[in-house]
C-alpha cells in the first residue's frame, strides 16, 4: 500500500476525511508533522498511509511553495514559537518572491504556448502588437495597452519602454539591452524568442505557420519566459502583511545596505516604497533620450568645435537640471550615485542603415537641403564608428577627450541639489561615479574637473563625494592606486563580467550559454549570478587592496548582479557595505541580505 501512495497509483482521501474517521490516528500525525518542520526547521512536504489502522510515515522532505506560501511559513513558525526570526528567514526562497510584486497568469490559466524565450524581467502584461518606439507611445498615449516587438533594443528603443506594458525580442538574454532596461522599469519581458521571425519592414512576427500583424493580441509572461496569443486572465498581486513582517525582519537582521539603480523620479518613488535605501546608480545617458533631448543631444554630437558644443550642452543643461531634481526631491537626505556619460556617443545617433535609406528617398524627391543634412548626419555617423565601441570612445575616456560633457552634468547636479535644498530643506548625499576607469590619473583628472566645477557653482558646502565604478581587470589589479582618489568604488559586474570573461553579454545567452550548460561548463548565466572564481576574485582583490590603501573607502555593487540573491550572499562574503539593485529587486534583495549575515553568523558560530 505504501509502495502504491509513493507511486501514484492510489488516489489519497482528504486529510479531512482523515479526522472525521480516524481522529486518534489523526492527532498523531499532527504530532508527528510538528516534530517534523520542529526538526527540519521548514515546512514539510509528507507522505504517509494508514493500514489496519496503523499509521505509516513512508518520506518527508522540504516542501516547494509559492511566495505567499513561503512568506506565510515564516510568520506562523515565529508566532507559534516554531522558529526565531534568522531560521524563518533562513527558509524562504528568495528568487520566487518576485510573485509577490508582480501581475502573474491566473493559477489555473490555460494556454497555448506560441514561443519560448528568457525570463528576461518578471512579470505578466498584454496588448497590441507594435514594432517601433514611436508606434508604443502612439498607441499609449491613446489609451490602448500595447507590447512593444523588436528583433532586440537599443538606445532609442527606450521610449517605447516606457509606454509598453511588455517587451518581447527575438535575440538576446538576462544581460541584453531589452533585458537590462525592462528589468529597471519593472516592465515583464521575454528575450532570445528566438522561434519569433520578427519583420520590421511586413510589420509582421512568423512562427510555426502562425503570422501575427500589428495590432493583434500577444500576452507574455516574463517570469517563465512563455509567449501566448490567447487572451490569458492576468491577477494584480495583492498587498501580504506576511511580507510586510518579514521584510521587517530582514532589515533588522541584515548588514549590506540595499539601494536602487534608477533615472527617473518614478524609479526612485517606487525603490523608495520597496525599502531601497538611497540610489547605487542613476545611469545619466538614460535622460539624454527623451523626445524633447535627442535633438539637442545630436547637435551637440554633431558639433565640429568646442564652442558649437558647449552651446548645444547649454541648451541640454536645464534639462539635466530638472531631470536631478526630481531624482533629488525623491531621495532627499539619503545618498545617490550619479554615473556621468558612459555611451559612446554614436548610440544617441540612428543607425547608418536607417540615415542612409531615408538620404535614398530625400535624393530621389530632390530635396536638396535634406539630402545635404543626410549626408552631413551620416559622415558624422561614420567618424565616430568603432569597432568595438564596447571598449572604444566612452566612458572617463569621453570625459577626457571631450571635458565640457562632463563639466555641464557636474553644473547641472551641483545646481539641482541647491534649488532641492533650498526648497525642501535637504538635498541627497551626492556621489560623482566616474565610469571606466582603468588607470589612477583618469581618475585625478576628473575628480580635479568635479570639484573645480561644483566650486564654480557654489556647492562647496553641499555633502558630496566623488568615486569610480570598478568594471575592468586592471582597475582591480591597481585598486589601490585609484583608491588615493577615490571616495568609494561601486563594482559595474555587467561590464566586468564581459571584460574579465570576454563574453558579449548580448550574443553569450543566444548563442553559447545553452551548451555551455549542456556540457556542464556553466549553471548559470555568469550574467545572472556571480562567476564567484574568477569575476568575484577581482571584486574580491579591488575591496582588499582598496582598503589596504584606504581603509574608509565606500564600497558597493550596481550591476544586475545586486538583485541576485548567491551573488548577494557572496558580496556579503566580501565585505562590500551595499548593493544596488532594479526597484522590483530591492525587497528581494533585503531578504538576501538578511539570509547572507544569518548564514555567516551560523558559519561563524
Amino acid at each position: 500500500q505504501g509502495e502504491d501512495v509513493v507511486s501514484g497509483v492510489r488516489t489519497p482521501h482528504d486529510l479531512g476525511e482523515m479526522r472525521e474517521g480516524m481522529p486518534a490516528t489523526h492527532a498523531q500525525l499532527m504530532e508527528i508533522l510538528r516534530t517534523l518542520e520542529a526538526h527540519y526547521k521548514d515546512m514539510q512536504d509528507t507522505e504517509f498511509t494508514v493500514e489496519d489502522g496503523r499509521l505509516y510515515m513512508l518520506q518527508t522532505r522540504n516542501a516547494k511553495r509559492p511566495a505567499q506560501a513561503a512568506v506565510r511559513f515564516a510568520v506562523d513558525s515565529v508566532e507559534e514559537g516554531l522558529l526565531t526570526r534568522p531560521q524563518a528567514i533562513a527558509t524562504i526562497d528568495a528568487d520566487t518572491l518576485d510573485a509577490l510584486l508582480h501581475p502573474t497568469f491566473g493559477r489555473d490559466a490555460e494556454y497555448e504556448v506560441l514561443a519560448r524565450g528568457v525570463n528576461a524581467s518578471p512579470g505578466a502584461a498584454k496588448g497590441e502588437i507594435v514594432f517601433t518606439a514611436a508606434d508604443a507611445v502612439e498607441k499609449a498615449d491613446a489609451g490602448r495597452d500595447v507590447i512593444l516587438v523588436r528583433p532586440f533594443t537599443e538606445a532609442e528603443d527606450v521610449a517605447g519602454f516606457f509606454a509598453a506594458c511588455g517587451i518581447v525580442t527575438s535575440e538576446g538574454g538576462k544581460a541584453s539591452h531589452a533585458a537590462l532596461v525592462a528589468r529597471g522599469m519593472g516592465r515583464p519581458c521575454v528575450s532570445g524568442a528566438a522561434a519569433l521571425e520578427i519583420d520590421l519592414a511586413a510589420k509582421e512576427v512568423r512562427v510555426s505557420g502562425t503570422t501575427l500583424q500589428e495590432g493583434d493580441l500577444i500576452v507574455i509572461d516574463g517570469t517563465s519566459g512563455i509567449v501566448t496569443t490567447d487572451d490569458v486572465a492576468l491577477v494584480d498581486p495583492d498587498a501580504d502583511p506576511n511580507f510586510e513582517q518579514v521584510l521587517e525582519w530582514a532589515d533588522g537582521l541584515r548588514r549590506l545596505g540595499v539601494r536602487t539603480n534608477a533615472d527617473t523620479p518614478e524609479d526612485a518613488r517606487k525603490a523608495r516604497e520597496f525599502g531601497a535605501e538611497g540610489i547605487g546608480l542613476c545611469r545619466t545617458e538614460h535622460m539624454f533620450l527623451a523626445s524633447d533631448r535627442q535633438p539637442k543631444m545630436r547637435t551637440m554630437i554633431m558639433a565640429r568645435t568646442e564652442a558649437d558644443r558647449r552651446a548645444a550642452l547649454d541648451e541640454l543643461l536645464p534639462h539635466q537640471q530638472a531631470d536631478f531634481e526630481g531624482l533629488f526631491e525623491e531621495m532627499s537626505g539619503l545618498p545617490v550615485t550619479i554615473r556621468l556619460l558612459d555611451p559612446p556617443l554614436h548610440e544617441f545617433l540612428p543607425s547608418a542603415e536607417e540615415v542612409a535609406t531615408d538620404l535614398e528617398h530625400a535624393r530621389m524627391e530632390e530635396n536638396a537641403d535634406e539630402v545635404r543634412e543626410l549626408e552631413r548626419t551620416l559622415e558624422r555617423i561614420h567618424e565616430l564608428a568603432e569597432t568595438n565601441p564596447m571598449i572604444g570612445t566612452r566612458g572617463v575616456r569621453l570625459g577626457i577627450l571631450h571635458p565640457e560633457i562632463y563639466e555641464m552634468q557636474v553644473a547641472a547636479i551641483t545646481q539641482a541639489a541647491l534649488a532641492v535644498r533650498e526648497r525642501a530643506g535637504a538635498a541627497p548625499e551626492l556621489e560623482v561615479m566616474i565610469p571606466l576607469v582603468a588607470y589612477e590619473q583618469e581618475l585625478e583628472l576628473m575628480r580635479g574637473l568635479v570639484e573645480r566645477v561644483v566650486e564654480q557653482r557654489g556647492g562647496g558646502d553641499l555633502v558630496l563625494t566623488i568615486g569610480s565604478m570598478i568594471e575592468l581587470p586592471r582597475a582591480c589589479f591597481v585598486a589601490d592606486r585609484i583608491a588615493r582618489s577615490a571616495d568609494f568604488f561601486s563594482f559595474g559586474t555587467n561590464d566586468l563580467t564581459q571584460t574579465g570573461l570576454g563574453f558579449s553579454r548580448d550574443d553569450i545567452e543566444g548563442r553559447i550559454l545553452s551548451r555551455y550548460i549542456d556540457r556542464k561548463i556553466l549553471d548559470r548565466s555568469p550574467f545572472e549570478t556571480i562567476d564567484k572564481p574568477g569575476v568575484g576574485w577581482l571584486v574580491r582583490l579591488a575591496a582588499w587592496t582598496g582598503r589596504e590603501e584606504k581603509p574608509d573607502l565606500k564600497l558597493g555593487i550596481c550591476g544586475e548582479h545586486g538583485g541576485d540573491p548567491d551573488s548577494v550572499a557572496f558580496f556579503h562574503m566580501a565585505g562590500l557595505d551595499y548593493v544596488s539593485c532594479s526597484p522590483y529587486r530591492v525587497p528581494i534583495a533585503r531578504i538576501a541580505a538578511a539570509q547572507a549575515a544569518v548564514a555567516s553568523a551560523q558559519g561563524e558560530g
